[in-house]
């Protein structure tokens, strides 16, 4: 529920297909919204603000002047002070203040200037004699872009049928009509001869804002439009990720995600090797991914159906994996019995690696469901962990590609092409890349993924930081002196000689050999 939502009905139904209701209010509204006061420069318009918070102190009036800065408001803050008017600042710096200061808000005679943000929602209570003077008066210094801002600075004025007022003083040199021609209204004013401070009222102009206000927010809604069209085509990538990554963490279906997965990389074998006739390439993928020997032949590779092929690998590395989970579990027992039983269930959670020979995987388990299930829960447990840091992986790499991507597709407007449309196309092949990128790496770490050689030295309580050995530290100078340096081989190491460099002969020395020749003429030539 809110109080603006009237003017944004449009964007609620394209989006999300949400009507907007307008609610009547408890009391008829009496707040008199008068026409905006346009002026020549930011300078003016200032003073005139000033004028006006002046005239309406004197009458007995609280004011509230709405700001779309700090900055604005803190200049007038100093020119208030320069006149020796007393006030307030509402701009969200003085939290402890804020409770005072809207409290005292709707008493007579009380200024206070509050952005737009910090005084937005805020409710004041209007004190004894205002109702009679007017009732709160609001002072806008600027148009906001958005029509639903300025109704919110509106709207803190003549609440539940009080009596109130609220005026906007605009300048050229805003930035909203800087956008929309003011160099012509400042033309046209310049024309009719209007001097400093003069004031330009007209409700043309009150609409012509109104209209810019528009336009500028059927601008940022095709902004946010567009940029929910390219956010769906990645939420429905992300509901492929999550729901296998939920799968993976809460081992629902992880059994099934895996044969389908399985299957689906064997399917993919065996169309890409199939269509060249390559048998020797189809036999070395089989190992590199399911570390198995080809259940065909290359007789019945080239003659049978791909549906066919595809079965008995699936079935031959389904026998595999199977075989190779009960010698994983066989292989783990004996150490978790060991620390099981003699540590007297110390430890809650045993870490265990595994690796397929190129990189190692951490798998945390349960001591006490391992030690229960003769080691089987282990296969299970590494089986989400392989999901769960293989999506991970691949999915954050997936993000990075997607962004560089959104940020490419934006020159197809140069071929006259739609970029969204690209996006859609070139987003689709990179997620099924990734798809089958990831599947295969599973799929090979899954098969390939085994305990180290020596696993009973590899596995390791998951319990607080190991203590350190101090019982070889020396303590005292005199045994450092009395420790001897060590050396790997002392009997091998082979003593270090000069190096000698051999004596050149020039061309026209005496020959060494002593036959009393020039080098040259005897064994130099």
């Amino acid at each position: 529920m809110t109080g603006t939502a009237e003017t944004e009905a449009g964007e609620f139904w394209n989006i999300y297909k949400l009507d907007v209701v307008v609610i009547p209010t408890n009391r008829a509204v009496i707040r008199k919204d008068e026409q905006d006061l346009v002026y020549k420069t930011k300078r003016e318009k200032y003073n005139a603000v000033i004028d006006e918070i002046i005239r309406l102190v004197n009458a007995g009036r609280p004011v509230l002047v709405g700001t779309t800065s700090v900055e604005i408001s803190e200049l007038l803050s100093r020119m208030l002070k320069l006149k020796g008017i007393r006030h307030n600042v509402l701009n969200a710096k003085l939290h402890q203040k804020e409770a005072d200061i809207v409290a005292e808000a709707g008493k007579a005679g009380t200024v206070t200037i509050a952005t737009n943000m910090a005084g937005r929602g805020t409710d004041i209570k209007l004190g004894p004699g205002v109702k009679e003077a007017g009732g709160l008066a609001i002072i806008g210094t600027e148009r906001h872009e958005s029509r639903r801002v300025d109704r919110q600075l509106r709207g803190r004025a003549g609440r539940q049928g009080d009596p109130g007022s609220s005026r906007f003083f605009v300048s050229l040199e805003d930035d909203l009509m800087r956008l929309f021609g003011s160099d012509r209204i400042a033309r046209m004013m310049d024309r009719l001869g209007h001097k400093e401070g003069d004031v330009l009222e007209a409700g043309m102009i009150t609409s012509a804002i109104e209209r810019a206000q528009k336009k500028v927010e059927e601008n940022n809604f095709g902004i946010r439009k567009r940029l929910i069209e390219y956010d769906d085509v990645m939420n429905a990538q992300r509901e492929v990720i999550y729901t296998k990554r939920r799968h993976a963490l809460f081992g629902e279906r992880l059994s099934i995600d895996i044969a389908n997965t399985t299957f689906d990389v064997a399917q993919l074998i065996v169309n890409d090797y199939q269509e060249t006739k390559d048998y020797e390439g189809f036999v070395v993928e089989l190992i590199r991914v399911f570390s198995i020997e080809s259940p065909v032949t290359e007789e019945e590779f080239n003659k049978l159906k791909a549906e066919e092929i595809t079965s008995r690998v699936f079935e031959a590395a389904q026998a595999a994996y199977r075989a190779k989970n009960e010698a994983v579990a066989a292989q783990a027992y004996p150490v978790i019995k060991n620390i099981y039983e003699n540590q007297n269930s110390k430890f809650e959670n045993i870490v265990i690696p595994f690796t397929d020979g190129i990189k190692t995987l951490q798998v945390l388990a349960n001591m006490k469901n391992a030690y229960e299930s003769h080691g089987k829960s282990i296969p299970v447990e590494f089986e989400k962990g392989v999901m769960l840091a293989m999506i991970d992986d691949a999915w954050k790499e997936h993000l990075r590609e997607m962004d560089e991507l959104k940020t490419s597709v934006q020159n197809a407007v140069y071929e006259q092409k739609d970029p969204l449309l690209i996006y859609k196309f070139e987003s689709f092949n990179l997620f099924n890349q990734m798809l089958t990128r990831t599947n295969k790496e599973v799929i090979a770490f899954l098969y390939k993924g085994a305990l180290p050689g020596a696993e009973q030295n590899q596995m390791k309580q998951s319990a607080g930081p190991q203590k350190n050995d101090l019982s070889r530290l020396k303590t005292q100078r005199s045994d450092v002196r009395q420790q001897k340096p060590q050396y790997n081989n002392p009997s091998e190491q082979a003593k270090q000689q000069p190096v000698k460099a051999e004596v050149k002969v020039g061309r026209n020395d005496p020959c060494p050999c002593g036959s009393g020749k020039k080098y040259k003429n005897c064994h130099g030539s």
